[in-house]
């Protein structure tokens, strides 16, 4: 280990040693014992920051920007530690991600209308203080990404996080108040509670001074966020398709997809977690990435161990979330070198390893006699849950039919998934992608309410 990695390991361990919170106390800026003292602490900031103009809010964004990038490793190692799921560079990748490609106030526009009766103008205004939940899977990230794009719709947030990824939330709340401080903006941007539980989250939902909730997570959380009567914004599961037609560049596929399959162990929700192919291409493809991109190539046998290791009768073993090929193998018995990243296999789409979102670096191959009934397949896999999707084909016509079909939030051609929130790709990142509720790739005007200022038989000096 070298002395940085040394030094890194030491403030991990010095952080999560300080955020050991005891049930009932609070430590950090913005962590707080009971979630009604949370809200109101985030109600009385966001006073201060509806009144805080546009540049004031990008100052304070702007300092979270670098106070991210330099926490950086942190957090990525902060995550690893404390949840056992995906792996520390990646991490590092992502959270410059959002430090880099979120966007902020350039997001809040104006729309106008002027004609002979006046001038109409259309503006992005706050909804207040949003409640948020988020993951296990991405929580520093997702807390992040939503605290810049709510802010800069002059909103401030109150989290629920994940109780398995507490200490890392608290870390990334505690950092986002104090970039807010120096930059001359309020403290208590961004609250949460030293012990997030059920009830915690209940109470959020039903405050009534919380108008929104944005939920990152599994379908039971959208669900009861859905149904708590306020307006929700919800970032549920998904189950991705990579589809592989005859005229794909089957090499070149086969390394996007392993990429894509494998960035942070899985864990993103938009990742690759099958493929279906064309009769025509599976040996090809199979062999590209067995001896190209380092791929095991899974036995039955292994196959039946792998089901019943990962899957339990109440869903996914949490064990098994979020780690790496080699360390899933070695839970079957399988001992494989270090630069096994992936476990591929062949099998009908009903496989329960095909079926089921793993997030895990396990990727079924399912093959299909021709273009429609790989649409078919690819469609079933994805459950109608309209979240991510993905297609390798050369031919315009058959990516125009898998996209009418499939009808998810986001799909990517010819790329690795990950390409989606802009690493490697043209756009904007987010971590929560509202496919349940309709949003999409949430930002910070998805964060806004629109009101409709109207000038009548005025302004208009044409």
């Amino acid at each position: 280990m070298s002395v940085n990695e040394k030094m890194v390991q030491d403030v991990v361990k010095e952080v999560m040693a300080k955020l050991q919170l005891a049930a009932g106390a609070s430590e950090g800026k913005g962590i707080f014992a009971d979630m009604n003292d949370a809200i109101a602490a985030a109600k009385k900031a966001q006073r201060y920051i509806h009144r805080m103009s546009m540049d004031q809010r990008e100052q304070i964004i702007s300092n979270i920007r670098r106070k991210t990038k330099e926490n950086a490793e942190i957090l990525a190692r902060m995550g690893v530690e404390e949840t056992g799921m995906g792996n520390v560079p990646h991490k590092i990748l992502k959270h410059q991600l959002v430090a880099e490609k979120t966007p902020g106030t350039e997001d809040i526009t104006t729309t106008a209308w002027s004609g002979d009766k006046g001038l109409t103008l259309i503006e992005m205004g706050p909804f207040g203080v949003i409640g948020a939940i988020t993951p296990c899977t991405n929580p520093s990230e997702t807390i992040i990404c939503n605290t810049i794009g709510m802010l800069a719709g002059g909103n401030t947030v109150v989290f629920n996080p994940h109780p398995a990824a507490v200490k890392t939330s608290q870390f990334a709340v505690n950092m986002l108040n104090e970039a807010s401080i120096e930059a001359g903006g309020p403290e208590n941007i961004a609250c949460t509670v030293g012990k997030p539980t059920m009830e915690s989250s209940n109470i959020m939902m039903k405050h009534k001074d919380i108008q929104l909730i944005a939920a990152t997570g599994g379908p039971g959380v959208v669900t009861a966020v859905l149904s708590s009567g306020r307006r929700g914004i919800g970032a549920g599961a998904g189950n991705p398709p990579a589809l592989v037609d005859e005229t794909a560049d089957i090499r070149k596929a086969a390394g996007d997809i392993v990429n894509g399959c494998t960035f942070d162990n899985n864990l993103p929700c938009i990742a690759e977690k099958e493929i279906v192919a064309v009769d025509s291409v599976v040996s090809e493809l199979m062999h590209y990435m067995v001896n190209e991109q380092d791929c095991y190539l899974a036995s039955k046998e292994e196959q039946d161990k792998l089901t019943a290791t990962v899957l339990t009768p109440k869903g996914l073993n949490r064990k098994c979330v979020g780690r790496d090929a080699k360390t899933l193998l070695g839970m079957i018995g399988v001992t494989v070198p270090d630069n096994i990243r992936c476990i591929v296999f062949e099998g009908e789409k009903e496989h329960p390893l095909i079926a089921t979102e793993l997030m895990m670096p396990i990727l079924g191959v399912v093959r299909a006699k021709d273009f429609e009934d790989a649409v078919e397949k690819a469609v079933w896999l994805e459950h109608g849950n309209r979240h991510s999707a993905h297609i390798h084909s050369k031919n315009i016509d058959n990516i125009t039919r898998y996209a009418k079909a499939i009808d998810t939030a986001i799909l990517v051609k010819n790329a690795p998934s990950y390409a989606a929130l802009g690493f490697g790709g043209e756009g904007f990142c987010t971590f929560t992608i509202a496919s349940r509720t309709g949003e999409g790739l949430t930002s910070a005007s998805t964060f806004t309410k629109r009101r409709r200022c109207v000038m009548s038989e005025s302004l208009c000096i044409r």
